[in-house]
């Protein structure tokens, strides 16, 4: 019989690179293929191997990082990923659009939202070539581009960490980009400056696989005690700087961190004061503790019950303390919430906008602060701002969790230039009560868990009420897709949950009020669903208006609202509609 002479087909090429790439992954070896070396496991979790969700059976079959070689292989063919490699490669930080789009989106990690008008260049060079040239802010201070197609991934990555930036970790269950104070370092009113801690934890997480095999995904906050919140309620772990006075309790006066767990506001949870103090100096040791308990005793039997916040209601905040002092091999100070020896703050971080101009601590130094409506920028915007950053201050951008950026270090002579510059790019640095508060996650555009088109609702709602509601102070308006909450709508003072609605569109809203967060802290309270996007801008304007006309003198919205019942604010509102 002659020899077959019929070389492979692609698809069976492809089959077979993903074969043997599958089992050198896990360390099998044929002839002279040597195993990959095996990376030692991290704390094993404290359950059946068999009762593990499908997800941790994914990530034990092979480590998402060991799998890169068959994201490489789909680039060669420009492959849709298969379902374990969709999961797998969000340890990457891509995120695979399908059935929405046939493409990934990019998610970075930027700790602290602190990035170099470098990086901004080629993060709008890489937009540009090889997506759709559109960049989003997201509400972890962090930038994402889209959409990408398989086989530019590699060289997305590639370019990425070519100029000091991160993916790794961005998605899955991993700890997601560490937010600050978008002021950190500048803010002439903060306690400390938290960039040092940011930046040594952000290390510590990146270089460390210990750190990529969490139960579900983990959000870390710093706050140094600026104007400007980094909303640290709303994390997993929120770090909040404080002053200790004089006192007979042996307790050392002077700047402690105490620690909030447990925040998850899409699940209606803020974080729960632990009831101790950190010297600085221990913070980041104290939080890696804490990490590694959550590693070792999360829920790896059901994804729901899986945030640290269910850990806690397990075990109680006291027996998670002992199970972290256990960890960290020393007792943690003790401190009620309430205790008169925690100083009070000079200030509220209440109803202060980052938009506008600020002077610094640093004498004839400015920062200004420029609204990106819905965080939606294109590349050619995102070069400029890096010419503005360069030109009038010092080459960096911080980015906010409200979707917005910062450009600091700008003397005072330049303020004006610079925020001229700004506005005609499309980037307004004036204050608008309005315009300022909304926030928008995805939407179904590209993510395939959104019931409505959350940013493009977003701006039409913006220039519709802008029209015909003149606030004279900030309301906070939060879009959000699904329930997943990325735009954390029960934090708004109003809030918006995308749904199916009666309506030429079919796309809703569920109406939520009077959320906040920090010193007014509280879960929004649903009083409309389903409310078709047709008759949203009505809606939404007869209940501003309502405010307005009813309010009492200096009164917010959000106290406005949490002033009244859930049925009086149905019968108010609905009034006004008609």
């Amino acid at each position: 019989m002659a020899p077959a002479t019929q070389d492979f087909s692609t698809d069976q090429k492809r089959y077979l690179e993903g074969f043997f790439a599958a089992l050198q992954a896990r360390g099998v070896s044929f002839g002279d293929m040597a195993p990959l070396p095996m990376a030692p496991p991290s704390a094993e979790p404290r359950v059946n191997l068999e009762d593990l969700t499908k997800e941790e059976r994914i990530k034990r079959d092979v480590h998402p990082f060991d799998a890169i070689e068959q994201l490489i292989i789909d680039a060669r063919w420009n492959a849709a990923p298969e379902p374990e490699s969709v999961f797998r490669n969000k340890w990457n930080g891509l995120f695979w659009l399908s059935p929405v789009k046939d493409g990934y989106m990019c998610r970075l990690r930027i700790p602290g939202g602190m990035v170099k008008s470098f990086q901004l260049r080629e993060l709008a060079a890489i937009s540009r070539e090889l997506t759709t040239g559109y960049i989003q802010i997201t509400t972890r201070n962090n930038f994402q581009i889209r959409l990408i197609e398989p086989k530019n991934c590699p060289e997305v990555l590639r370019r990425i960490q070519s100029v000091g930036l991160h993916s790794k970790g961005a998605g899955g269950d991993n700890i997601r980009n560490i937010t600050m104070n978008p002021c950190a370092g500048y803010d002439p009113y903060e306690l400390v400056d938290v960039r040092p801690y940011v930046n040594e934890l952000a290390t510590h997480i990146i270089a460390s696989k210990e750190f990529y095999d969490l139960p579900r995904k983990f959000n870390i906050a710093y706050d140094g005690g600026g104007l400007v919140s980094s909303v640290e309620d709303t994390n997993d772990i929120g770090a909040t700087a404080v002053e200790i006075g004089a006192n007979d309790q042996g307790i050392e006066p002077g700047l402690w961190f105490r620690i909030g767990l447990g925040g998850v506001t899409g699940h209606k949870t803020f974080a729960s004061d632990w009831g101790v103090l950190v010297k600085p100096e221990e913070l980041n040791k104290v939080i890696l503790a804490i990490v590694r308990v959550f590693i070792r005793d999360g829920d790896r039997t059901n994804r729901k019950k899986a945030r640290l916040k269910y850990l806690l209601e397990g075990r109680g905040l006291d027996g998670f303390r002992n199970d972290v002092e256990a960890v960290l091999g020393y007792t943690l100070q003790s401190l009620a919430p309430d205790s008169p020896l925690q100083l009070p703050r000079r200030f509220s971080q209440q109803g202060h906008s980052h938009v506008g101009a600020y002077p610094q601590k640093q004498e004839g130094l400015h920062y200004i602060g420029a609204s990106v409506p819905v965080g939606q920028l294109t590349a050619r915007q995102l070069e400029r701002i890096a010419d503005i950053a360069d030109s009038y201050g010092t080459g960096e951008i911080r980015l906010t969790v409200w979707q917005n950026f910062i450009v600091p270090n700008v003397p005072t002579a330049f303020v004006a230039t610079a925020s001229k510059a700004l506005r005609k790019l499309g980037f307004p640095t004036d204050q608008s009560p309005l315009r300022n508060g909304f926030v928008a996650c995805t939407g179904n555009r590209y993510c395939k868990y959104a019931a409505s088109d959350t940013k493009g609702h977003a701006i039409a709602m913006m220039d519709y009420l802008d029209k015909r509601v003149k606030l004279d102070t900030p309301v906070n308006i939060h879009f959000t897709g699904c329930a997943h909450s990325c735009a954390q709508h029960f934090m708004g003072d109003i809030g918006l949950l995308g749904t199916k609605a009666k309506g030429e569109s079919g796309e809703g809203y569920h109406i939520t009020v009077g959320g906040g967060f920090g010193e007014n802290r509280m879960v929004g309270r649903q009083i409309f669903s389903a409310v078709p996007y047709e008759s949203l801008g009505t809606t939404l304007e007869a209940m501003l208006k309502t405010y307005l006309a009813k309010r009492q003198p200096e009164e917010s919205f959000h106290k406005f609202c949490n002033r009244h019942s859930v049925g009086d604010l149905q019968v108010l509102f609905s009034e006004a509609m008609g």
